[in-house]
């Protein structure tokens, strides 16, 4: 942060201790916001010359920021990436607009670019069943196949994170009926544990040539550390080439499945929100790939009024 004037160092600094201390963002979030309101403001001071103070910042022009995003995607940032950045640096003007007390139009006034918001694309019953069974014959060591199995059914019969699922402690095993999980910021919730779950941490736990221990991760790596994402990702991608499947059968992709495959058992909307952990609604509807069409035949078949 070399080139930004102090004034604005500490202005930025403040503004991602509040969204830290009051709005709960998780420590990746932060440093995004960080990441891309410190490029902004560098290229900002390359872009008229000197460090700019509060107050030139509040003079930013429509123009200022048309260069910037030219700049930006000029290196190669995506329409997705840059309007995350946009959204950062407009979350970050709306903040410091209103403690100053000018007028941020130019900035806020700013066109994301456009970008197709690809669809979760969850598996069906049949491809989630047939991966893990899969999996299950991938590596030449019993225990890692029996780890690896284990993480894939905590993803779709819980719904859980990869990295919920690799945050597990020795500790959090045998795992009970009901896990608390804590998520993106911080946020907590409670997930039952199906017991296909419980019984394939059981076997890999038999198999694992580690001890368990209490603050130790769960899931061990070949050598006994912690597991890294990768490998479960490189795993399913494995499993996947071997079945004909689809790119998007992803760790990820198992998580998607859980909430799909629960909605068409019957499952109540704002109930697989909740064992998600979504703040909002409308992300459980992307998860689920719920159409209106879908929306009003639940609607039809179960509210008092519509059948008669």
């Amino acid at each position: 942060m070399g080139l930004i004037s102090p004034a604005a160092r500490d202005a930025l600094q403040t503004w991602l201790n509040q969204q830290h201390a009051l709005k709960g963002a998780a420590e990746n979030t932060i440093l995004a916001y960080q990441g891309d309101v410190t490029d902004f403001l560098a290229f900002i001071t390359l872009h008229k010359g000197d460090a700019q103070g509060l107050g030139a910042l509040a003079r930013i022009t429509v123009s200022d920021m048309r260069s910037w995003m030219a700049q930006t995607r000029s290196t190669g940032v995506g329409p997705r990436s840059m309007a995350r950045k946009l959204s950062a640096v407009k979350a970050f003007y709306r903040w410091l607009a209103e403690r100053e007390g000018f007028e941020p139009t130019a900035v806020l006034s700013t066109r994301s670019p456009k970008f197709q918001k690809k669809l979760p694309r969850p598996l069906a019953v049949d491809a989630a069943k047939a991966l893990i069974d899969c999996v299950e014959i991938q590596s030449e060591t019993p225990w890692v196949s029996a780890r690896d199995v284990a993480v894939l059914t905590l993803l779709w019969g819980c719904g859980l994170r990869i990295s919920e699922a690799l945050a597990l402690k020795g500790q959090d095993a045998p795992l009970p009926e009901v896990l608390r999980i804590t998520g993106k910021g911080g946020k907590e919730r409670v997930v039952p544990v199906i017991p296909a779950a419980r019984h394939a941490i059981n076997a890999y736990l038999a198999a694992c040539p580690y001890p368990q221990e209490k603050d130790a991760p769960l899931f061990r790596a070949i050598r006994g550390g912690a597991l890294n994402p990768r490998a479960i990702s490189q795993v399913m991608a494995n499993a996947r080439m071997q079945l004909g499947l689809p790119a998007t059968a992803t760790p990820h992709a198992m998580r998607h499945s859980f909430a799909t495959h629960l909605l068409d058992a019957g499952g109540d909307l704002r109930a697989i929100q909740e064992l998600l952990g979504h703040a909002s609604l409308s992300t459980t509807q992307a998860y689920t790939a719920v159409d209106t069409a879908r929306l009003m035949e639940v609607y039809n078949r179960a509210h008092p009024k519509a059948s008669g």
